[in-house]
């Protein structure tokens, strides 16, 4: 198995580790559009495989797509983060373009990939990815979901104190602000998180992982990179040994939920073929109310987009 990794910063290169550390593809082939930075990044992988003992080899390129041919899953993480002064707009405008770039790539030497998107703004990219790629939803989808429940269980655990392997939870919707956290479905060693933890208390832990990414930001002066470039290698996973894991993705909905043509994480059965299946939850008034303003939200992104390549046009 082939899994190529676009762009060598920290998320990427985070993810290419735990993809040769887990010894879940044979090849990992790290792209950058600096010059040798991906080469060293992979070096360093291959350099540490006689320590802690493992066989996928890492390869670093510099723009050379030609090298990531064949590849079975393709990850992007191409983009710039959001810098003072600059506008959402401007971010949006910006990472489109590069994403657009890298898409047409991927496409041209492996068509037969599956692409996850790990790109921000997250939802809007993996749209990007999806129009660009011209491939069914069910092989070009985004990773946050996975992310936003890592941080709400982490979170959990700590409240609890108790170990996070034990606590299973489903987050629905855009990835920040508006997602849509589901305590219904969330459940410590089986047992509904409700009976262990007050309203309060969970509200607060909701509402700190929807703003988690700022949180790290303001401590770090930088985005996360060890959760995200860890849950896109899950992801990864989960494909290329078939385990058929659900998890919550984003994706287009396509009638699911009442919503057509928005990109909103939502849980799916993930496998060899990329998605198998969109699982439909059934949301009471209150969870359907909370999908509703965040597919607003997206849907005003993926605008903002299509207006932008109209201008250009």
């Amino acid at each position: 198995m082939k899994v190529t990794v676009v762009g060598a910063g920290n998320v990427g290169a985070t993810c290419a580790d735990v993809l040769a550390t887990r010894e879940i593809a044979n090849e990992i082939v790290l792209v950058d559009i600096k010059e040798g930075f991906a080469e060293g990044k992979a070096l360093d992988i291959w350099q540490k495989a006689p320590i802690i003992g493992y066989d996928s080899r890492t390869v670093g390129v510099t723009g050379d797509y030609a090298r990531t041919a064949d590849s079975d899953v393709v990850v992007i993480t191409s983009g710039l983060p959001r810098k003072p002064g600059m506008s959402r707009d401007d971010l949006i405008s910006t990472n489109a373009g590069i994403v657009k770039t890298v898409t047409e790539q991927v496409v041209k030497y492996s068509p037969n990939a599956i692409i996850i998107v790990v790109s921000n703004p997250l939802d809007v990219m993996t749209y990007q990815a999806h129009l660009t790629s011209g491939l069914p939803r069910e092989k070009v989808f985004g990773m946050a979901g996975i992310l936003d429940t890592a941080r709400y269980r982490a979170f959990l655990a700590e409240a609890l104190n108790v170990s996070p392997k034990d606590i299973q939870a489903v987050l629905m919707g855009g990835h920040g602000d508006t997602m849509v956290p589901l305590p219904r479905y969330t459940t410590v060693g089986g047992i509904p998180v409700t009976e262990l933890i007050g309203k309060e208390e969970l509200d607060a832990i909701v509402q700190r992982t929807a703003v988690g990414g700022g949180e790290l930001v303001k401590l770090m002066g930088t985005s996360a990179w060890y959760a995200p470039g860890a849950a896109a290698a899950q992801m990864v996973e989960a494909i290329v040994r078939d385990q058929r894991r659900v998890f919550p993705v984003c994706i287009e909905l396509q009638g699911e939920y009442g919503i057509n043509g928005v990109y909103l994480g939502a849980p799916v059965i993930l496998g060899r073929n990329g998605i198998e299946k969109v699982i439909e939850l059934q949301l009471n008034d209150e969870e359907k109310a909370l999908l509703e303003t965040s597919r607003g939200h997206v849907k005003e992104v993926m605008d903002a987009l299509d207006n932008m390549s109209k201008a250009s046009a």
